[in-house]
């Protein structure tokens, strides 16, 4: 059997790898973008206290926990489309595992909302509340997945590139483990280092997705 006809049997087979790829490509963008939109937009929203999660909460509660959910599929057809890509190479077994893993959580923490807390919605303690629900623990834990699985995955990763790929890679987990541990707490709000983290790994995401297309087609 040629090469071309492997390929095109890879590609008829539901949906193609680059596809998928690109998929993955865009959860962060689609999950940050969106999340920021209504950050802005939402009246009495504030980003520097209230962190994105707490967007699903109010009226429109509805288009964070969407969100959450169409961005958590799209990581998981990313996830498919690595295992397809990689197979048989450096990362082919936990690397789609964690980015998967990465799906569940976002799912998990848009299905399972957090508590009303920091003032938003309108009515809701200004602080944390004195008592969580299981939902909001739950959400937690699907956050800390989200978060705990990509930033693995940046290290799992690194064993696929040169020098320079493999650098990137280490030093986007670690600057992404600086910003949510933070030495001066005061000094940079939990829901605006959630965001910066966000963004560095979703990014990382994003890049390693659109590079191993690129790579496929060498």
């Amino acid at each position: 059997m040629t090469s071309t006809t492997l390929t095109q049997a890879g590609t008829t087979r539901g949906v193609s790898t680059a596809t998928l790829l690109t998929a993955g490509a865009a959860a962060g963008p689609l999950f940050l973008g969106l999340g920021l939109a209504q950050a802005f937009t939402r009246d009495g929203f504030d980003l520097s206290r209230q962190p994105l999660s707490l967007l699903a909460l109010g009226e429109h509660g509805w288009i964070q926990i969407a969100n959450f959910v169409v961005s958590g599929l799209l990581a998981l057809a990313g996830a498919v489309g690595f295992r397809r890509a990689l197979r048989g190479g450096p990362g082919a077994t936990w690397g789609p595992v964690l980015v998967g893993v990465l799906g569940v959580g976002l799912i998990v923490a848009g299905v399972l909302r957090a508590d009303p807390s920091m003032g938003w919605p309108a009515g809701a303690p200004e602080g944390n509340p004195e008592t969580m629900s299981w939902h909001s623990y739950g959400h937690g834990v699907g956050a800390m997945l989200s978060f705990g699985s990509l930033t693995v995955a940046c290290l799992v990763f690194a064993r696929r590139f040169g020098r320079v790929g493999a650098l990137a890679s280490v030093l986007v987990a670690l600057a992404t483990v600086a910003v949510m541990a933070w030495p001066d707490q005061g000094s940079v709000s939990v829901s605006v280092r959630m965001v910066l983290g966000s963004a560095l790994v979703f990014g990382w995401l994003t890049a390693v997705s659109l590079h191993t297309i690129t790579e496929r087609k060498h």
